[in-house]
């Protein structure tokens, strides 16, 4: 049985297959470690499903694999289950978008590097966006960071699961330092 982290996905004809969701900051993948997840892929015969969470999960291994694919991949796993911050989803921001007003990825980075893995009294995701199209989905995250003209808007109590809701305006500020 995996000793790192593997998922239990589904148990089929009393087959049972697993899935490795690796850690990627802020979603951004450079061609090396996008090659590792091919590599994986190919070597176990698996899957590659993009997630909501802007990470990569490999799925459809076996559980002797899951060790060895977590070798070869050389990265830790995201928290996916457990009372912490699970994700900081983060959108293109003025570092890739025109419509951006603030800089988003680099806000998300900072509360990445701050608050990933930290225990909460529940599961927690954080979305950072850098303008009100809030392509990150900020709205309906635990805690949601949208950009303007003037600076952050910060939201807490979204929700996209079972029950959806829109997070309540909490506070504005004007800087990053504030945000975070």
């Amino acid at each position: 049985m995996a000793q790192v982290a593997g998922n239990l996905q589904r148990i089929r004809n009393g087959k049972r297959t697993y899935a490795i969701t690796p850690r990627i900051p802020g979603g951004f993948v450079q061609p090396q470690m996008l090659q590792k997840f091919i590599d994986v892929a190919n070597t176990f015969h698996a899957t590659l499903k993009i997630t909501g969470a802007q990470r990569i999960m490999i799925t459809n291994l076996n559980a002797e694999d899951v060790d060895k694919a977590w070798a070869m991949l050389g990265m830790e796993p995201a928290h996916t289950v457990s009372n912490r911050v699970r994700s900081v989803k983060i959108c293109p921001g003025t570092t890739f978008c025109k419509r951006a007003k603030q800089d988003s990825v680099h806000l998300g980075m900072q509360l990445e590097r701050k608050y990933i893995s930290k225990e909460m009294p529940s599961k927690m995701k954080i979305g950072v966006s850098g303008c009100p199209n809030s392509c990150s989905e900020a709205i309906t995250k635990d805690i949601g960071v949208i950009g303007n003209d003037q600076g952050w808007q910060i939201y807490a109590g979204g929700s996209a699961g079972a029950h959806p809701r829109l997070g309540d305006l909490i506070t504005e500020v004007a800087t990053e330092e504030e945000v975070l």
